[in-house]
């Protein structure tokens, strides 16, 4: 029998320790998602297919080249824009509203619908613009 001396370095490594940890480390994973998986089982009620939380649906003011506003996608005039938009205050007080104006419009016309949706006091409101490429 040989001894060997303390000084030398090791010619294989033990890897049976590395083994046990990774096989329990496995048992592991394979209990907790099995756990999380069963349960009891219920016959579950049937919902409405209306949600009752809804989130209230964006309205887009677009303002095309020759100034022309629409209201989604209905031309209206900015007197009709102020009432179209009270009503839907009324109904929704927190929606939110997208203003998508032509590159090439008068700065006037924006600052119009802007002025109609302060005087509405809507709160939720977005910019629309093109992200520049280079």
């Amino acid at each position: 029998m040989q001894v060997q001396d303390d000084n030398e370095p090791y010619d294989e490594i033990n890897i049976t320790p590395m083994l046990d940890l990774a096989y329990v480390l496995l048992v592991i994973f394979i209990v907790m998602t099995t756990a999380s998986v069963q349960g009891i089982k219920v016959n579950l009620p049937k919902a409405s297919n209306t949600p009752s939380l809804a989130k209230p649906t964006t309205k887009a003011i677009t303002i095309t080249e020759d100034g022309k506003l629409f209201l989604d996608t209905y031309p209206i005039s900015i007197e009709e824009l102020e009432q179209r938009l009270r009503q839907f205050k009324a109904v929704t007080p927190d929606f939110p509203v997208v203003v998508k104006g032509d590159a090439r419009i008068q700065y006037e016309r924006v600052i119009e619908v802007l002025d109609v949706l302060g005087r509405v006091e809507v709160t939720q409101l977005g910019l629309v613009t093109q992200r520049l490429v280079k």
